[in-house]
């Protein structure tokens, strides 16, 4: 491609936008910021030749690229040291902790209570059942390999696990 000028900065513009908003949305996975950083990676070109009209830029796309790609790394690198705080750290001591409130605490103990005790009711591969899926988080095709059954059996019996307990929570309610 031939030297970049102030005249076909425009036609660049509208040829290559597009695809670097798409380059950078992939790089960062952030549609803003991406379109941000396209912007700037144009404006970074435009200062360029301003700045500098007797070293006119040879490889246009290259440029491009090349300025995008080192823009989107400077803003990564921006978000580590800086992340963004959700809250300001002055208000945390006034955010109220629910966990802590004594009746909810109570309230979660007599639940848990409540689920123990429907578990006993369930038959021993059914209440297995529930304990590999529910409580060690194995996957149906796991629990079905260790407990020597299908996976369509695993999936059976958990729904009669969660039926029951669902029932027994909403009888002592």
């Amino acid at each position: 491609m031939k030297a970049t000028s102030t005249l076909n900065l425009v036609d660049l513009f509208q040829r290559h936008r597009r695809e670097l908003h798409i380059f950078l949305t992939r790089k960062l996975r952030d549609r803003e910021t991406a379109a941000d950083l396209t912007q700037e990676t144009f404006v970074r070109m435009a200062e360029q030749l301003q700045q500098r009209p007797e070293r006119p830029i040879t490889h246009s796309r290259s440029y491009l690229y090349r300025t995008a790609s080192n823009l989107a790394v400077d803003h990564v690198r921006r978000q580590q040291r800086n992340p963004n705080d959700v809250c300001d750290p002055n208000d945390l001591p006034e955010i109220r902790d629910d966990l802590q409130v004594p009746e909810r605490m109570i309230g979660g103990r007599q639940q848990l209570d409540r689920v123990a005790e429907a578990m006993t009711r369930l038959p021993p591969i059914t209440r297995e059942v529930f304990h590999l899926t529910r409580v060690q988080g194995l996957k149906y095709r796991e629990a079905a390999r260790q407990l020597g059954v299908s996976e369509s059996t695993v999936q059976k019996h958990l729904t009669a696990a969660l039926g029951t307990v669902m029932h027994h929570l909403g009888e002592e309610r």
